[in-house]
C-alpha cells in the first residue's frame, strides 16, 4: 500500500510541473520588443562595434534563431502581428503605419484577441510598458485590449510627446532620453508586485528607435554614437530587469523572449547593422524584416542553442501559449484565423520536424512583396535593389546567397511557378478571411495589395 502511495504521489508531481521537462505549470512570460535594431546590432549577431553583455548571456543560456522575421517591415503593422498571431492583412492592415499612411482612428479592431487576451483569460495578471503603436482612441487602448495595467505611448517616439499610466496622462511633454529608464522601472514594480501570481508582460521598449538620445549617464560610453549609447543602455536595462527577476526568484519560472519589430530605420543606416543582408526598414528585402530572436527558460530550454529554421513573429502566440499550457482551439473572441504556428519543439531542440515551411513577406506600404519556402526566395514586385525584379519574378537561394545578389528564376522556371502558386493560395485566403481594421471607416475597399507579377 504505501508503494502505491509513493507511485500515485510522483505521478501527480509530474502531472503538476508540467511538459515533462521540470518546467513549471505556468511560467511567467516577458516578452521583449525593441524599435527598429537591426540583424547585427548585437554581439553575438557579430556586431563589432557595440557590446552587448546582457543579450549576448541571455541567447548562451537558451537558444539564438538566425532566420527569424518580424511581423512585418514597419511598426504597426508589426505589433499586429504580434499580438495576434496573424499577417497584418488578416486584421486589416493595408500600408503604412498609424499616424504615416494611416489614419490615427485606425487600429487594431478591439474584436481581435490579443496575446494579452488569451493570458488574463487563463488566470495571468498582464502588464505593458512601451509604445503601442497600433490604436489610439478609447476603444482601441491596451486596456481594452488584455492589460491589466499600462504605461506607455500611444505611437513612435517621434511622432508623440505624451507618456500615459492607464488611461491617464502622466508627463507632457516626456523627455526621450529616459524613456528606456522608465520602462524598465515600470516593468520591475510589474514584476514585484505579480511575483506570486502568474504574470504575463509586454516590454516594447522605443530605442533604439529615431531620435536616438543617449541617457546623460550612457552618452559617449559606446564606440558608435549616440545609437551605439542607447543600445547599450537598452541591453544594460534588461540587466536590470532579469536581476529583479533572479532577486524574486522568479528567473526559473520566467520565460523571456527578446526580439526587434523591423530592421534598421534608414535614417540610421550610418550606425545601425542589417549584418549579412541587404535592405532596411519600409524593405521586403532581408535585412528590413530579419531580425535578432532570443528565447531563455533556465532549467527548461536548453542552454547554448542556435537555430536557422525559418520562424517569425506570428508564431510566438501559439508557441507560448503551448509552453504555458493554453490550448488556443478553446478560446474565441471573433479573432482572426491565426496564421502562426507553434515551434516550441524547435525552442527546445528537439530533433522533430519544423512546422514552418515558408512565408510571406509585407512591404511597408502593404504590398505582397515576396515568399519564402525553405531557402528560397521569390520577389513577386519591382523591388528597387533586387536584380531582374523589374522584368519578372527574382528568385533567390538565401543559403547560398544571403545579400540577395544572384537572381536564378530562369534556372527554376518549375520552382518560379509553384512559389506562385502558393503566394496566390495563401493571399486569396487572406483576403476571403480579413476582418477590418478597427475605427472609422473611410469607405476605401480593404484588400491586401498583390505584387505586380502576381496580378
Amino acid at each position: 500500500m504505501n508503494c502505491r502511495i509513493i507511485v500515485v504521489g510522483l505521478l501527480a508531481s509530474f502531472v503538476l510541473l508540467g511538459q515533462g521537462t521540470g518546467a513549471p505549470e505556468k511560467p511567467n512570460v516577458i516578452l521583449i520588443m525593441v524599435d527598429d535594431l537591426g540583424y547585427g546590432d548585437l554581439s553575438c549577431y557579430g556586431n563589432e562595434k557595440m557590446k552587448t553583455p546582457v543579450l549576448d548571456k541571455l541567447a548562451a543560456d537558451g537558444i539564438r534563431l538566425t532566420s527569424f522575421y518580424a511581423g512585418a517591415t514597419v511598426c504597426t503593422p508589426s505589433r499586429m502581428a504580434l499580438m495576434t498571431g496573424a499577417y497584418p492583412p488578416r486584421v486589416g492592415w493595408n500600408g503604412g503605419v498609424m499616424g504615416y499612411g494611416m489614419k490615427t482612428v485606425n487600429g487594431l479592431a478591439p474584436e481581435a484577441l490579443t496575446i494579452a487576451e488569451v493570458f488574463k483569460g487563463e488566470g495571468y495578471q498582464t502588464g505593458m510598458c512601451g509604445k503601442w503603436h497600433i490604436g489610439r482612441t478609447p476603444e482601441m487602448h491596451p486596456v481594452k485590449q488584455g492589460f491589466d495595467t499600462t504605461y506607455f505611448i500611444h505611437m513612435s517616439n517621434n511622432q508623440t510627446k505624451k507618456l500615459y499610466r492607464g488611461e491617464s496622462l502622466e508627463e507632457d511633454p516626456f523627455d526621450n532620453k529616459f524613456l528606456t529608464e522608465k520602462f524598465t522601472r515600470e516593468a520591475i514594480k510589474f514584476i514585484e508586485s505579480n511575483k506570486n501570481k502568474s504574470f504575463f508582460l509586454y516590454l516594447p521598449f522605443t530605442a533604439p528607435h529615431f531620435p536616438a538620445q543617449a541617457h546623460p549617464e550612457w552618452k559617449g560610453k559606446s564606440d558608435n554614437a549616440e545609437y551605439g549609447d542607447v543600445v547599450e543602455e537598452l541591453d544594460s536595462r534588461i540587466g536590470e530587469i532579469l536581476k529583479a527577476l533572479e532577486s524574486a526568484k522568479l528567473d526559473q519560472k520566467t520565460i523571456v523572449v527578446f526580439i526587434s519589430d523591423n530592421g534598421p530605420d534608414p535614417s540610421q543606416r550610418k550606425w545601425a547593422s542589417a549584418g549579412p543582408y541587404s535592405g532596411l526598414k519600409w524593405d521586403a528585402r532581408e535585412g528590413g524584416t530579419r531580425v535578432a530572436c532570443i528565447f531563455r527558460w533556465p532549467g527548461v530550454v536548453p542552454a547554448g542553442q542556435e537555430t536557422g529554421e525559418l520562424t517569425t513573429a506570428i508564431d510566438i502566440l501559439p508557441t507560448l501559449a503551448h509552453a504555458c499550457g493554453i490550448d488556443l482551439k478553446k478560446i474565441s473572441k471573433g479573432s482572426p484565423r491565426i496564421d502562426g504556428v507553434n515551434v516550441w519543439d524547435t525552442i527546445m531542440g528537439k530533433k522533430t520536424k519544423h512546422p514552418r515551411t515558408d512565408l510571406l513577406y509585407w512591404h511597408g506600404w502593404g504590398v505582397l512583396h515576396a515568399i519564402r519556402v525553405g531557402d528560397w526566395k521569390l520577389y513577386l514586385d519591382k523591388v528597387k535593389g533586387v536584380p531582374g525584379s523589374e522584368k519578372g519574378p527574382a528568385l533567390f537561394n538565401l543559403a547560398e546567397d544571403p545579400g540577395e545578389n544572384k537572381n536564378l528564376s530562369d534556372q527554376h522556371a518549375q520552382r518560379v511557378r509553384e512559389m506562385k502558386e502558393l503566394a496566390v493560395k495563401q493571399l486569396e485566403d487572406i483576403e476571403a478571411n480579413a476582418m477590418p481594421l478597427g475605427g472609422r471607416p473611410d469607405g476605401k475597399k480593404r484588400e491586401p495589395k498583390r505584387g505586380m507579377w502576381i496580378k
